[in-house]
């Protein structure tokens, strides 16, 4: 017999709910009544959207580091992606309120990023080492043949037409000076609803055009919630909404819509 795989989690789009957070996690054994790691060897992804919308979305990049560590040390592993209210909060943050050529947004990024959830005290809490830590969050992975990514999209083809060259692109966005370029990317990383109604047997069908591109059988995603964007009622909400087919996994609870944070067994 083969053994059992070493567990593998993901969740996605906190935004600011650390409470609920560490609720889920308490829940599915893999942290304790302190919110530390006892998850011992299992893996957990975290998609992307820890800010905005929410309370405490610095909190929530705290507990995360801080469980990523105690999970290494116990022979585990927390990792996280990059999500498109992260390129938001990091744009305001860099630019300000200062007009973006291109986009008629009153108050510039800073604007844009209040109109979409942004909390002041997030940009005010923000230091070196959480712009640091946000700056080298990959768009994509790749785990045991699922393909995990923040959004929805066949928009990450832009960056690239392999996982190397879609981080290696986002990595750049992240660090590019013009205003341009990051209206761009983040308008990238905010597009969504490719995968609905896809088919296998479509020659284009968009499923297979990622997943033949950066890898995996599996495409698992947040940013579009199950509540709003799938219309599952917050009271029916009880996992994660597999379609396509099967090939895609939708784990975005909606917990700011009055859904709850799904954390997600893929393994």
């Amino acid at each position: 017999m083969s053994p059992s795989p070493t567990p593998l989690y993901a969740a996605a789009d906190v935004h600011g709910h650390r409470a609920e957070f560490l609720d889920a996690l308490r829940a599915e054994g893999l942290a304790d009544a302190d919110g530390h790691w006892c998850g011992g060897r299992a893996r957990l992804w975290m998609l992307g959207d820890y800010v905005d919308r929410g309370p405490d979305g610095i909190g929530v990049i705290e507990d995360i580091r801080r469980l990523a560590a105690q999970a290494r040390d116990a022979g585990g592993q927390v990792g996280a992606l990059l999500g498109n209210h992260e390129v938001q909060l990091l744009a305001a943050h860099r630019f300000g309120t200062a007009p973006v050529p291109g986009w008629n947004q009153p108050g510039g990024f800073h604007g844009g990023w209040v109109r979409f959830g942004g909390q002041e005290t997030d940009l005010r809490r923000l230091t070196p080492s959480h712009l640091d830590w946000l700056a080298a969050l990959p768009a994509a992975v790749l785990v045991e043949g699922h393909l995990l990514v923040h959004s929805d999209t066949t928009q990450y083809l832009e960056l690239g037409t392999s996982l190397t060259a879609v981080n290696t692109a986002a990595a750049e966005a992240l660090a590019d000076e013009r205003p341009e370029a990051w209206l761009e990317f983040s308008r990238l990383m905010s597009s969504r609803g490719s995968f609905r109604g896809a088919r296998a047997a479509d020659p284009h069908d968009p499923v297979a055009r990622v997943l033949d591109a950066l890898g995996g059988t599996v495409l698992v995603h947040g940013h579009s919630t199950l509540t709003g964007h799938f219309g599952i009622p917050p009271e029916h909400l009880r996992e994660a909404l597999r379609y396509a087919g099967g090939r895609v996994l939708a784990i975005d609870g909606g917990v700011y819509e009055g859904g709850r944070i799904l954390l997600t067994r893929l393994l």
